[in-house]
């Protein structure tokens, strides 16, 4: 999406409820792993919080000794406390089904809440016109920091919200995060906002998306502007000004090839 439509998307964004959810997992794979913690919050940039509810759910099957280390949800938990997915998963669908669905990361949480309204033979559909992932926004917002994980932004900017990597914790940092952006980018020029956004590191693979080409043919066509190379792999990034001006380039010289 180019600058100018993602100033439009965040704008709007900022002036419709958003219905921020976040899962805890048993693992990574919606088809093979089952939610055990669920909390969903309303909000509005305007009105603040609305309502806020979580709860543990017993996914009958094993938590997963790994899974315990790093959210402190055991086995004992969610057998005591849990209850069952048929009985958790209705009770949200109304709330999840209004809104813009937000979360930080959402094409985790998504899918996971689509498998397991699907074992309960219900179609739960989101347009992606009201998906809003915060990682996606920071990454945006925030292009200098070294990392945009949930628990590293939850120190940077101090929130007071309790212990990561559980359910409602990471659902008030989540629309914390998402208030701060998006009243920033209420409140801002448009040029202001146009030129932060220039700023944005793109991985080759969202260059070529932007470009709207292979990625082979993005890394010539990007090869007169300045790169980084990222992790272990030398994954070269390019700022999403330098990319932009390279597609409006391209297409200026497919504009003058038809005269």
């Amino acid at each position: 999406m180019l600058s100018t439509n993602l100033l439009n998307y965040y704008r709007q964004a900022g002036q419709q409820l958003l219905t921020v959810v976040d899962v805890e997992t048993t693992g990574l794979y919606p088809s093979s792993s089952r939610v055990i913690e669920v909390s969903v919050l309303q909000a509005t940039l305007e009105g603040g919080i609305q309502l806020q509810e979580t709860s543990l759910i017993n996914p009958k099957t094993r938590v997963p000794s790994k899974i315990t280390q790093i959210t402190g949800i055991s086995q004992e938990m969610v057998e005591r406390d849990g209850a069952i997915a048929p009985d958790v998963f209705p009770h949200y669908l109304p709330r999840l089904s209004s809104g813009t669905l937000t979360a930080h990361n959402l094409e985790f949480d998504y899918p996971f809440l689509q498998a397991e309204y699907q074992r309960l033979g219900i179609v739960f559909e989101r347009p992606v016109e009201q998906h809003l992932c915060t990682v996606q926004l920071s990454r945006l917002m925030l292009p200098e920091l070294p990392s945009r994980s949930l628990p590293n932004l939850v120190r940077h900017f101090d929130f007071k919200v309790g212990t990561s990597h559980r359910a409602e914790a990471d659902t008030l940092a989540c629309w914390l995060l998402a208030e701060r952006l998006l009243t920033e980018i209420l409140n801002e020029s448009d040029e202001a906002l146009l030129a932060h956004f220039a700023r944005q590191w793109l991985p080759l693979k969202e260059a070529a998306k932007l470009l709207d080409c292979s990625q082979s043919k993005a890394k010539v066509l990007l090869a007169v502007v300045p790169s980084r190379q990222v992790g272990r792999s030398g994954t070269p990034t390019y700022r999403r000004g330098d990319v932009e001006r390279v597609l409006y380039e391209e297409q200026g010289d497919s504009q003058l090839s038809l005269l």
